[in-house]
């Protein structure tokens, strides 16, 4: 199996746990998000809405990069990077962060990033690589049956 199909795999198949285990299972992670007790229940229907989100997109990125092709591989990847994106591009947004500072303390930093906002950077640093490696793959016409 190519580089680029394995990238792109790994990464649907964190993208499709990742959110749902730190949002909802993982008991120190899932103190900050969906069992919050500051959250009013608007903030976590829309936690709740992103996890979703996220299980769909990475399930949908996954069927697609099982799928032969170079354009499904391509779908894959821009479809993957979309909740990641997303995470980073809220930052911009006026009175967002990262961390809701009564969790200051138990806050994960890596790098001196976040740790959600630096593993978001590292899987689209892989699907980066996964879609310019693709893109350097011939193209291989397709076989009419």
């Amino acid at each position: 199996m190519p580089l680029p199909r394995i990238l792109i795999i790994a990464v649907a198949a964190i993208t499709t746990v990742s959110a749902v285990l730190a949002d909802l299972v993982i008991p120190d992670l899932a103190a900050q998000h969906a069992f919050n007790p500051a959250w009013p229940p608007h903030a976590k229907f829309h936690d709740a809405q992103y996890m979703v989100m996220t299980v769909l997109l990475g399930l949908t990125g996954l069927a697609l990069a099982l799928r032969p092709g170079r354009n499904t591989l391509l779908h894959a990847a821009a479809i993957l990077a979309t909740p990641w994106l997303g995470m980073i591009g809220a930052l911009l947004l006026p009175g967002t962060a990262t961390y809701d500072p009564q969790f200051a303390d138990r806050t994960v930093f890596v790098l001196g990033l976040h740790g959600q906002v630096f593993m978001a950077i590292v899987l689209l640093a892989a699907l980066l690589v996964a879609t310019a490696a693709t893109l350097r793959m011939p193209v291989v016409p397709a076989t009419r049956s």
